[in-house]
């Protein structure tokens, strides 16, 4: 299993607050989830849908459905770490790419691209990518 969008960096340095929201009841919490609200409660974000939050905890399995879990927003000027799950050959610094159905990757899909590469260590899969949100 991929371990998600983890901060790596922000233009301040300052240290993200958390916040505590609910959640649907299909939503498995693992670190570094990519989410979404979605009728007032958290959901994953995956594919074209730009994530408003990242996940800070892990259960075993979903959570029951308005269950309070911590997250961080998911702002511009944060610089997340995470692996990709398909090559990335011909995908630049400054492409956007899509986010993977597991909402903890990223892909080597651009168009509807949500998170814009700032740097990557390679082209393989699983190679580390860092992101933002804009």
């Amino acid at each position: 299993m991929a371990r998600g969008f983890i901060p790596h960096s922000n233009s301040d340095g300052r240290v993200q607050p958390w916040e505590y929201l609910p959640a649907t009841g299909s939503t498995k919490p693992d670190i570094g989830l990519a989410l979404v609200l979605s009728s007032g409660k958290l959901a994953k974000a995956s594919g074209t849908t730009k994530p408003a939050y990242i996940c800070m905890m892990e259960a075993p399995a979903a959570v029951a459905a308005g269950t309070l879990i911590p997250v961080i927003k998911a702002e511009p000027d944060i610089v997340f770490e995470c692996v990709n799950s398909a090559s990335l050959s011909g995908v630049e610094i400054g492409a956007k790419v899509t986010i993977h159905t597991d909402g903890l990757q990223v892909t080597g899909t651009t168009t509807g691209g949500v998170a814009s590469i700032v740097d990557k260590d390679g082209d393989a899969v699983g190679s580390r990518v860092l992101v933002r949100f804009e």
